[in-house]
């Protein structure tokens, strides 16, 4: 196998193509500053604006405009913004109908003067939806026509020819994820808010996943009485197949012998048919149905345990076994 050094040298050093990326990525570096500087209060009045929505926010944009909407969009929704992106090409054919008294439209268009957008003014004007532009700057109708005109400021686009939206597309862009974070935290979003819209993730379910939803309960519950034989708890170990067994005594008292204990026992010619009561582990760790379930995969860890005994006021009600968390991807 040729080594990295060999790989490289068979790929022909092109340092004027880094060049060019990093002059790429400096002239989009200053439309961020330009964007930056002159931020003013119309910034607060769209945050105000889409506050005081008792709707949606609804993000329209066309061509590249509409792809960077479309982020905006998700953005928002997962931050605690009610939105959706519209296309204003298909809202002009009857998906306008999707935009309800009551929502706070959001249209993006770098000139301004994009023809699918402006033919909607009327519409949006008529249902006395409060709108919220996002130009390069006031020169064009959509701005004019805005309640709250956001600016992206005066900078060269990374195209050489000017023509592909990169600079202006990235503006905009950090332009939709300062509006999202400022709005998080006017609503005092946390992260248990985010997990909510996130269920499938690993914030979302370390977050939204208990004991209780996890642990085995009813007759999944590896169970035996203290005057069973260690034979027979075996025998329960193997049919529930958790590991081990959870022992009660005469006195609703709790103890647990898993199966590495009788292995262990095996190797010391113990009387398999005594009593478990003799040879089962006292006090056993025990957790509750409401905590987190990544608060129990760290007592395991802690305890160096596998199984976790469920007690809801002293009373039994599961077993959580370490081989569940792994499973539902808790970590």
């Amino acid at each position: 196998m040729k080594s990295h050094k060999s790989i490289e040298c068979l790929i022909p050093c092109k340092l004027s193509e880094i060049d060019s990326a990093r002059q790429i990525i400096s002239i989009e570096i200053d439309a961020l500053t330009v964007l930056h500087n002159q931020l003013d209060v119309n910034f607060v009045h769209a945050c105000d604006a889409i506050l005081s929505c008792q709707g949606r926010l609804i993000i329209t944009g066309m061509g590249k405009s509409g792809l960077v909407g479309r982020k905006i969009a998700a953005t928002m929704a997962s931050t605690g913004t009610p939105a959706f992106f519209v296309h204003p090409g298909e809202a002009g054919h009857g998906d306008l109908g999707m935009i309800v008294k009551g929502d706070v439209v959001l249209a993006i268009s770098n000139s301004g003067n994009s023809d699918e957008i402006n033919v909607l003014l009327p519409v949006i004007k008529k249902l006395d939806l409060p709108l919220i532009s996002i130009t390069k700057n006031l020169s064009g109708r959509l701005a004019q026509e805005a309640d709250v005109a956001l600016t992206l400021g005066d900078f060269e686009e990374a195209c050489p020819m000017g023509l592909a939206p990169t600079s202006s597309t990235t503006a905009t862009m950090v332009l939709g994820d300062a509006l999202a974070i400022a709005l998080l935290e006017a609503r005092g979003f946390k992260s248990e808010d985010f997990a909510l819209s996130h269920p499938a993730g690993a914030l979302g379910k370390k977050l939204l996943t208990h004991v209780s939803d996890l642990m085995k309960s009813g007759e999944e519950i590896p169970l035996v009485t203290g005057n069973t034989s260690i034979i027979e708890a075996l025998f329960e170990i193997t049919e529930k197949r958790l590991g081990m067994t959870v022992v009660v005594d005469d006195k609703n008292r709790y103890g647990v012998l898993t199966d590495g204990d009788i292995r262990r026992l095996l190797t010391t010619n113990q009387d398999m048919s005594q009593p478990i009561a003799s040879v089962m582990k006292t006090a056993p760790i025990t957790t509750s149905p409401d905590i987190k379930a990544s608060k129990a995969l760290d007592i395991m860890r802690q305890k160096k345990v596998n199984q976790l005994i469920v007690l809801d006021n002293d009373a039994l009600v599961g077993v959580l076994a370490l081989r569940d968390l792994v499973q539902a991807g808790i970590n």
